[in-house]
């Protein structure tokens, strides 16, 4: 018997040996490259951030004077107080929130309620409804006819005007419909129906728990263009208590404005203002980009097994 157990190891070592694939020099040289080029961006990605970060940490003056590269010079919190003390940038703050909370939880219910009926191969017309919105993605109406269907939807200067013209990416729809049709088989179907399972039921109860990954990407796809959304607002948008976050961010960055300023300043106020207003822009750079980040790492293990699967299968 122990002969029998010596030689059966002896076999799996063996072919182990003959499974291994050694590394060539090209190869070696490759990844090499490879490392190389994922360190450069890596460089390339975190330095400004670090810039930015140190900057909204330095004093007005030491921002104004350019002597800040990766290390806080004077380190001060005062840009943090004007940004958080500030209703206007705080109600924009809030508004952001509310937009990107509601409007990803609305796109990714339509998204699916497209994708999936798409997905099944007994649902008639299915290819002439995929063209339909395909073609949406080569032509469009253009900003002045989008313009008149809100205002005749009554949407203009209202919350809804933020979160329903742009509520479907039909890329989101092609991803979620391949990921449907490629990850949920016809039988799992078919005994769902035996069992008198709904078509609704089967979703609800078997495919949404199935495609956590798929939904966790379309939802952080949809989160980061609502959160970095500020054009609908130039457009749709007048009154200044709907303004997200990104609106009051332009105008630091565009206009040089801060909330609050007197037009009778002397000239040491006006420059301590715009000193102020230059240490402000990075502070709001971190402050906007903040729920992202924090965002990101929770659904970062679904997002590349999301996006290989419903863009590649099928």
């Amino acid at each position: 018997m122990s002969i029998t157990l010596q030689g059966f190891r002896r076999t799996a070592e063996k072919r182990s040996e003959r499974t291994t694939i050694e590394e060539t020099t090209t190869d070696r040289i490759f990844l090499i490259g490879v490392k190389i080029m994922l360190w450069i961006a890596l460089i390339v990605v975190t330095v400004p951030l670090i810039y930015i970060i140190a900057n909204s940490f330095s004093s007005a003056s030491a921002v104004s004077g350019g002597r800040v590269l990766l290390w806080p010079i004077e380190p001060s919190l005062k840009a943090y107080k004007v940004a958080f003390g500030d209703p206007q940038i705080m109600h924009g703050y809030l508004n952001s929130f509310i937009y990107a909370i509601g409007g990803t939880l609305i796109s990714v219910t339509l998204t699916i309620a497209i994708a999936y009926p798409l997905s099944r191969r007994t649902f008639f017309g299915r290819n002439v409804i995929m063209s339909v919105l395909i073609f949406t993605m080569l032509f469009s109406g253009g900003l002045i006819p989008t313009y008149l269907v809100v205002q005749d939807l009554g949407m203009l200067n209202t919350r809804w005007a933020m979160v329903i013209p742009s509520a479907i990416g039909v890329w989101q729809v092609i991803i979620a419909r391949t990921f449907f049709r490629s990850t949920i088989p016809d039988e799992l179907y078919e005994a769902a129906t035996i069992d008198g399972a709904s078509d609704l039921r089967f979703l609800w109860s078997i495919v949404l728990p199935l495609s956590k990954p798929v939904i966790a990407v379309i939802a952080l796809m949809y989160a980061i263009f609502q959160w970095n959304s500020y054009f609908d607002a130039l457009v749709y948008l007048k009154d200044p208590s709907l303004y997200p976050l990104q609106i009051v961010l332009r105008n630091v960055l565009i206009l040089n404005t801060v909330a609050g300023g007197s037009t009778t300043q002397n000239l040491a106020q006006q420059l301590d203002q715009q000193q102020l207003a230059n240490v402000l822009k990075y502070a709001l750079i971190v402050i906007s980009s903040l729920p992202v980040l924090i965002i990101y790492p929770f659904v970062a293990r679904h997002f590349t097994k999301g996006v290989m699967v419903g863009a590649v299968k099928g």
